[in-house]
């Protein structure tokens, strides 16, 4: 039985991991969960526990046009939070720490990460989860084992982001662009699933779990409402308002355009492993994230 502490709370991959954990591997993992606000937390003993998995951060802004107080929070946050948690792990004598670190660590140059690929964060976000992702991997020793997850965009009920969007128009739009575009994705379960293997089979290293589909905008709008009975038209003929909408300065509009219909993709070699954790296809995650929306 592996005793796992989960550092932040209310968090949507926490909660989810937490779910997940006591519904399938209840006799392999039982889980705790630490509220990380102020600084009561320190107060905490972590040497009751086999595995320490940090999900406490401040989520990421597109916008790249963050006030200085908010650029100090995301380092303080994103990355001195987090590497003085795996430091109070390691002191304590947990023997695994699991970072939530991010695919925007690459930046914005590339639209196919490899094995190769080197980080270069642009973002205030990025910067700040690649600096504690590199502060927490020099903690790593043979009596500490460092878990770093990079994942693409995660999606499922109840997530945040541009999933929701998309969900709104597939439902309610009579026509969407075919706009040619591909993405690396992984679905919350699937991702918590591979984030329980790691814990129960003691890994360490750089993960980049993603669902075994590269998915197109445009084909996951058409599945939406096809889940939803829907009636789309998706057609080239339309792509035109992919450009126009490229433009539009408004309510972030430009940029929720150009990151949906954008390709960024990790190389499907870096998430294949010896064991399975992808417990649904594309079809079916959207079916299930649908249920709730």
């Amino acid at each position: 039985m592996k005793k796992v502490l989960i550092t932040g709370e209310n968090s949507y991959i926490g909660k989810n991991f937490a779910e997940r954990a006591e519904k399938f591997h209840s006799s392999e993992i039982r889980v705790e969960t630490l509220d990380m606000h102020g600084e009561k937390w320190r107060e905490k003993n972590f040497s009751g526990f086999d595995a320490v998995f940090h999900v406490a951060g401040i989520a990421h802004s597109d916008s790249g046009k963050e006030s200085e107080e908010e650029k100090k929070r995301y380092f303080a946050i994103n990355r001195d939070l987090a590497v003085k948690t795996a430091e109070k792990a390691k002191k304590d004598g947990v023997k695994q720490f699991i970072f939530m670190s991010s695919m925007l660590v690459y930046g914005s140059e590339y639209s196919r990460i490899n094995k190769n690929t080197e980080p270069k964060p642009v973002l205030c976000y990025a910067q700040s989860k690649w600096q504690a992702d590199e502060k927490i991997r020099e903690l790593s020793d043979e009596n500490f084992f460092v878990s770093i997850m990079r994942p693409p965009m995660i999606y499922g009920k109840n997530c945040k982001g541009n999933y929701p969007l998309l969900s709104k128009i597939a439902k309610i739009s009579p026509v969407f662009p075919n706009y040619k575009n591909e993405r690396s994705m992984c679905y919350i379960e699937n991702f918590c699933e591979f984030v329980c293997q790691v814990i129960i089979k003691n890994l360490s290293g750089i993960f980049f779990p993603q669902n075994s589909e590269y998915v197109q905008t445009s084909e996951m709008v058409k599945t939406i409402a096809k889940v939803a009975e829907h009636k789309i038209f998706v057609s080239r003929i339309f792509n035109f308002l992919v450009y126009i909408a490229g433009y539009i300065k408004p309510f972030r509009i430009a940029e929720r355009v150009n990151k949906a219909f954008s390709t960024l993709t990790y190389d499907k070699s870096m998430s294949e492993y010896d064991f399975d954790y992808r417990v649904s296809d594309f079809e079916t995650s959207i079916k299930k994230t649908e249920e709730t929306l």
